[in-house]
């Protein structure tokens, strides 16, 4: 039976992690593979990262070889932007394009205009930093209260929010894979942001618009992850 190898990189402030209890959820051909990024998780000793391009292209020589088997990207939120540029940073390494990029979440690289009208390019203060949690309506109240939880987790948010601030996008050849765009009715990100990730890729694009908001992957897990599977399954036939 062909696998394909499902890359999924993390939202702000999130350990890759947060994609693990997938693998319980998704048939076996199908791997989940989360990808940590520096600065959190198992790589908490290594320094956070505020460059995405730079981040991508770190990203691109640590996968190479996952990139070598037929896999597929997924993001959500920062993800989102992450999975585009490591997607554009493996082809530079001359690997195989991905048979799916899942962009979650966020709006298109083209329309961030969100971004720059909060002038997020300078860091946020603690504060700032659970006003938007807050706002996101995705971290549970006693965690925002409590001062250890956020001591550990306010300066991976913080590289995090620097990360979509100080994004440039950068015109190239666009992708040749499907893109699957998934969105909440109630997020930040609206259709026609969400609409101009069409522009990236001559390949087949969808959008799918979910109940809920910012965390709608969570809140309707079983829908996303059959959504998921769903697409995925005709490219693992034909591999």
């Amino acid at each position: 039976m062909t696998t394909l190898n499902l890359l999924c990189l993390p939202y702000s402030g999130a350990s890759a992690m947060v994609y693990s209890r997938w693998r319980r959820k998704l048939p076996a051909w199908l791997q989940v593979r989360p990808v940590e990024l520096p600065g959190r998780g198992a790589r908490m000793g290594e320094a956070l990262q505020t460059d995405m391009q730079a981040l991508a292209r770190q990203l691109a020589a640590e996968q190479r070889l996952a990139a070598s088997a037929p896999y597929a990207l997924l993001g959500h939120s920062l993800g989102a932007l992450l999975a585009f540029e490591l997607a554009h940073e493996l082809q530079a390494l001359g690997c195989p394009p991905p048979l799916a990029l899942f962009a979650c979440g966020t709006a298109a690289p083209t329309r961030r205009e969100d971004y720059d009208g909060k002038n997020w390019r300078d860091p946020k203060s603690d504060d700032e930093l659970i006003s938007e949690l807050r706002a996101l309506n995705g971290t549970p109240e006693e965690v925002l209260g409590n001062a250890e939880l956020m001591s550990l987790t306010l300066p991976i948010l913080r590289a995090d929010f620097l990360l979509c601030g100080r994004y440039a996008y950068r015109q190239r050849p666009a992708l040749q894979c499907p893109l699957h765009v998934l969105g909440g009715e109630d997020d930040r990100a609206s259709e026609e942001q969400l609409l101009a990730w069409r522009k990236e890729t001559l390949g087949h694009f969808s959008l799918e618009v979910f109940p809920g908001s910012h965390f709608f992957i969570h809140e309707h897990e079983d829908r996303v992850l059959g959504l998921l599977a769903a697409s995925l399954e005709p490219h693992r036939l034909s591999a």
